[in-house]
């Protein structure tokens, strides 16, 4: 679900299977989450929509780690890392973000004003307010206290604020490296980030208070740009037994699922043989094809399946409200109209330049959109 991807020539086949599976698995986890259909498909299959329920949720992990892999790898790049440099990356980054998701939230707001009437069901956001609108558009609704107009709206907020935690404290290792020459760049950076991993992995993410910020998510982060770092560091053992001590102490002090997975995906990533990122008898196969599809596709279909399975659910649930068998149709109708819509949002708003006209406009677009809904609702 991170935007900023690299040339085809870096795209490596593991990452990609990672970001396409676990694109896969939040639709999934939403449907099973959100949905009546789900219900009804639990009469039959409890244990599939059970899994999909409480585990589904862990392709978020997935993301995190693929997510400061990314971020490491195009930082590594950088040169005179000044503050002016810092300020056009969080621009650029946030635009990137903001636009696909500020075209996303237009359609849903409206999609689920006009469903309101018929559908009445939990999954339905509150009605939009203009100030919790202008929340949204700079990624403050949750920091505000403020509910999401849509499903994941809040992981969109989370990614930014950890963008920008890897830039400062890119910019703090270089001002350590400046004070204190002798210690390298890379040994300042890499004894940073295991510092704010274990603070994370070790603190924050055992309080569920700080959900909303990046600290708490900010351990799964941080093992993606370590495992990044360990890739591409000539002292691979000690950074591969840095991530292994972090997990096993985070696991010793709470076992938690999520911390599982983003470190065994972070081993995966730091470890993996070369084969395994070249995709080596993969590269014409029509699962590498699809793979690479889905991870290019998976931020545009992370922001607009919501409003697809909301459509899909009242149409099913009107017609349908009790047959098992349409309601799993139903369920995988939605996961493919979902796939559908984000390769159009990709190909229509995502893949063009992320400017700041094209934003001004989905913004005023957007605006318009919770007005009308506003209009529809009787609220305005």
């Amino acid at each position: 679900m991170n935007p900023p991807m690299p040339s085809t020539a870096e795209r490596a086949w593991l990452l990609e299977a990672f970001k396409g599976l676990g694109c896969l698995f939040i639709v999934l986890h939403h449907l099973a989450f959100y949905g009546p259909m789900a219900d009804v498909v639990a009469q039959a299959w409890p244990l599939w929509v059970g899994w999909l329920n409480e585990h589904g949720r862990l392709a978020v992990q997935v993301f995190l780690v693929c997510g400061g892999f990314l971020t490491a790898q195009s930082l590594a790049k950088q040169e005179n890392f000044s503050g002016s440099l810092l300020g056009r990356l969080v621009r650029k980054r946030y635009l990137r973000l903001a636009i696909p998701l500020l075209a996303s939230l237009s359609l849903t707001v409206l999609v689920t004003e006009l469903l309101r009437p018929i559908f009445d069901h939990d999954s339905l956001s509150p009605s939009p307010e203009f100030w919790q609108t202008l929340a949204h558009v700079f990624f403050l609704q949750h920091l505000a206290g403020m509910d999401g107009l849509s499903a994941g709206v809040w992981y969109v907020a989370v990614d930014l604020q950890l963008y920008v935690s890897a830039l400062l404290l890119m910019r703090l290792a270089q001002w350590a490296h400046a004070s204190w020459p002798q210690w390298p760049l890379k040994a300042w950076l890499g004894t940073l980030w295991f510092a704010l991993v274990a603070g994370s992995l070790w603190w924050w993410n055992r309080h569920p208070e700080l959900e909303d910020l990046n600290l708490y998510f900010l351990g799964a982060y941080g093992l993606g740009y370590l495992a990044y770092a360990v890739r591409h560091a000539h002292a691979t053992k000690i950074g591969v037994w840095a991530i292994v001590l972090l997990g096993a102490v985070a696991w010793w002090l709470e076992p938690r699922w999520r911390v599982a997975t983003a470190w065994g995906v972070a081993i995966c990533l730091a470890c993996a043989p070369q084969a395994w990122w070249s995709g080596t008898g993969q590269s014409l196969s029509p699962w590498r094809q699809g793979m690479a599809w889905l991870s290019r596709v998976s931020y545009s279909v992370f922001v607009v399946h919501f409003a697809v399975s909301l459509v899909v659910n009242a149409v099913v649930t009107h017609i349908w409200p009790a047959h098992v068998w349409v309601n799993a149709l139903g369920m995988l109708t939605s996961l493919t109209l979902s796939l559908v819509a984000g390769a159009w949002l990709y190909e229509k708003v995502e893949k063009p330049a992320a400017t700041g006209r094209r934003w001004w406009v989905w913004t005023e677009v957007f605006i318009a959109s919770t007005l009308l809904a506003m209009l529809i609702n009787g609220t305005l």
